[in-house]
């Protein structure tokens, strides 16, 4: 995978999502500094330029009122793609304004259709506003809503993006979440598994990924088969390539616990041969 170098968004992955509740900044200090700064700092990848720019969301202002005295306001954080192709960036903002429209985001669950910026807003009203209905006037932590488009680079003329959030709304974690895009400039459309796939071969990538999940849970335990009765296997169509192979991601809880983090399981394209079309693999 050809990657490049980015300064403000470099730091922006799954693990960042899955930061310390303790340090929360207040919404409207946040608000502030996203209006006076829209756009991050610019990726370029042969002719495809890639940056971010904020949801200028406002904290309703009975909730602001209430959080700025309890010191505990709920944190926003929605980064939109801004790049130089009009069409990645329609598809990869549609989903995430899917992901605030629903939150509470599941891999068995995908969420389709198109979410209107009034129901983006009325969404994180309800997620603000809910905080003070289910915590006790004492609790010192707030809510946290946080997403992004993440640039992962390019494999031949395939333009590669993860949509990454997390989202806390008290106990002893948050739930992060992460879902790769990949788009093809030659169709401006996005690709999933089935658009790589040769017809009739999806058995063949789902025993292919079935070893790969055993190679990878030899990684955390000691035997496969007691593993597996805890937490079997199950084929995920959130997929990418890389310079080496498909990489296929998994949800906390999807094939492990919360400890074991976001699964990847890694396919080597020497094994993909007549199973994906030809041209997903790099020349």
């Amino acid at each position: 995978m050809h990657t490049t170098t980015q300064t403000d968004d470099k730091s922006i992955s799954a693990d960042l999502f899955s930061i310390k509740v303790s340090q929360r900044r207040s919404i409207a200090m946040l608000t502030g500094s996203l209006l006076l700064s829209a756009v991050s700092t610019s990726v370029n990848a042969g002719n495809f330029i890639s940056s971010t720019e904020y949801l200028p969301y406002q904290l309703p202002s009975n909730i602001q009122e209430t959080c700025d005295k309890r010191d505990n306001c709920p944190e926003i954080e929605v980064k939109y793609l801004k790049s130089s192709q009009n069409w990645t960036d329609e598809i990869a903002n549609a989903r995430i304004d899917n992901m605030v429209v629903n939150s509470q985001m599941t891999e068995s669950a995908p969420i389709k259709g198109k979410s209107s910026k009034k129901e983006v807003t009325a969404a994180l009203d309800s997620f603000v506003s809910s905080q003070f209905q289910d915590m006790p006037d004492d609790v010192s932590w707030g809510y946290n809503l946080m997403i992004a488009p993440i640039y992962l680079g390019h494999v031949d003329d395939f333009e590669l993006f993860e949509i990454s959030s997390y989202v806390y709304t008290g106990g002893a974690h948050g739930m992060p979440y992460s879902e790769y895009l990949v788009f093809d400039p030659s169709t401006k459309k996005q690709v999933t598994l089935d658009d790589m796939l040769i017809s009739g071969k999806k058995p063949r990538f789902e025993a292919l990924a079935y070893d790969a999940y055993k190679t990878w849970v030899k990684t955390v335990a000691e035997d496969v088969s007691s593993y597996e009765k805890n937490w079997p296997f199950t084929l995920s169509d959130n997929v990418t390539l890389t310079d080496t192979g498909v990489s296929i991601r998994y949800q906390h809880y999807s094939i492990g616990p919360y400890a074991y983090g976001m699964p990847i399981l890694n396919i080597p394209y020497n094994k993909l041969d007549k199973v994906i079309k030809p041209h997903f693999i790099p020349k």
